[in-house]
């Protein structure tokens, strides 16, 4: 038999411990070393070959009779087997990025899981596409100028873990300079800035790419240049992408996500069921606002906590409508007072509260029998309104429902 605690335990929804979260972190961490390690069992039996291929922009351009150097004992076995763990690295980086997307999803909204796909799929393919940018066009040209400003009676004998070390730099740094349109998209579709400010900064943003150059390759123009002018084109791309994105939403669109996030909003302030709650029928007549947003209605008690039976003191308890006429009242004998005391001190009263403005019109759309006009400004003080003025409205609509 199937108890009420089971059920709510399968349930998709249930918020997981963190100790859960910290195995899943540690079996998706597991996943992608094994990854790695799969990758590395391959390449190490080439580590030699790869190693070559790898510093044949370098060797193409030695003078003759020269050749690469190991300065360290253990140099001949160490720089080829770091350089097919790293290799190993970044072939998988795919994988790795998948299990880091398979951890973070399940806490994501449908249109951002729309969004990540492409993004990491894109951001992967770049990645890799600025290292080969950097082996087939930057390394040649940089080789080329080291190698022919050498003085005379220097030979040149480059060490192959500094050689190493050097390419693995900037095969970093031009795989991070080639992500500037996925940063550029990122940082737009989250609202910290706009494509115009963007537009703006861009003598900045220029000047900031010639400085990333000039810090991550060798001191030389080229290179320098090499690396500032694909960041500056790509910086032009995400803009242009961002642009093309943020025209997706019409100006409907962005108002039905407004009204909907909203009414979201409004069900978990006020402590609502949805699957138990029904919304009320729509407002008829002529002042009637068909962009409003729809309140839940208030058919059960939401003081009452439906699991356990007890009376929760931080839910909404609904007012009597004596109570809900002396409240107005208060609040109209309050604002009569502040008129009356300011009126001998300044010549200027102070600008009435629109929300209680609204509250007294409300009061005579109710007299007048007009309940389509009335319900628009409830929604108006649930959005604009203090936690007092949203109860006194909460009130109202929950009579507006059971008549």
């Amino acid at each position: 038999m199937t108890t009420q605690n089971d059920s709510a335990d399968n349930t998709p929804l249930k918020e997981q411990p963190f100790v859960s979260h910290l195995l899943e972190l540690r079996d998706r961490l597991l996943w992608a070393l094994a990854a790695v390690a799969v990758f590395f069992m391959f390449l190490f039996p080439f580590a030699n070959e790869i190693y070559i291929w790898v510093a044949t922009p370098l060797m193409a351009h030695l003078p003759e009779g020269t050749s690469m150097i190991a300065t360290e004992v253990a140099s001949p076995f160490l720089t080829p087997f770091k350089l097919s763990l790293v290799s190993a690295a970044f072939l998988a980086v795919p994988f790795i990025l998948y299990q880091l997307w398979a951890f973070i999803a399940p806490g994501l909204y449908q249109h951002e899981k729309q969004l990540v796909v492409p993004l990491v799929a894109s951001s992967t393919m770049l990645f890799y596409i600025g290292m080969l940018f950097a082996y087939y066009l930057v390394f040649p040209l940089v080789f080329r100028f080291l190698t022919g400003t050498v003085p005379d009676g220097v030979t040149v004998a480059t060490d192959i873990a500094k050689y190493l070390d050097f390419i693995l730099t900037l095969f970093f740094a031009f795989g991070l300079a080639f992500e500037v349109p996925i940063a550029t998209i990122i940082l737009v579709r989250m609202g910290v800035t706009t494509p115009d400010k963007l537009a703006e900064k861009r003598p900045y943003i220029i000047v900031g790419a010639f400085l990333f150059g000039m810090l991550l390759t060798p001191p030389d123009v080229i290179s320098q240049t090499l690396l500032a002018l694909p960041m500056w084109v790509l910086f032009e791309v995400g803009l242009i992408f961002s642009r093309l994105m943020g025209k997706r939403l019409s100006p409907e669109d962005e108002s039905e996500e407004g009204d909907a996030m909203a009414t979201a909003a409004f069900a978990t302030a006020s402590g609502i069921n949805s699957a138990t709650q029904t919304p009320p029928p729509a407002p008829e007549g002529e002042g009637a606002d068909p962009g409003s947003p729809t309140i839940p209605a208030f058919d059960a008690d939401p003081s009452v906590d439906g699991q356990t039976g007890e009376i929760d003191p931080d839910r909404f308890t609904p007012m009597s409508e004596d109570e809900l006429d002396a409240e107005l009242d208060r609040i109209e004998a309050e604002d009569a007072d502040d008129d009356v005391d300011d009126g001998d001190e300044f010549e200027e009263t102070p600008a009435e509260d629109p929300v209680e403005h609204k509250l007294r019109q409300i009061q005579a759309l109710r007299e007048s029998q007009d309940e389509a006009a009335a319900r628009a400004l409830l929604y108006e003080i649930l959005a604009e309104g203090n936690e007092d003025q949203i109860n006194v409205a909460r009130n109202i609509l929950r009579q507006l429902d059971d008549t």
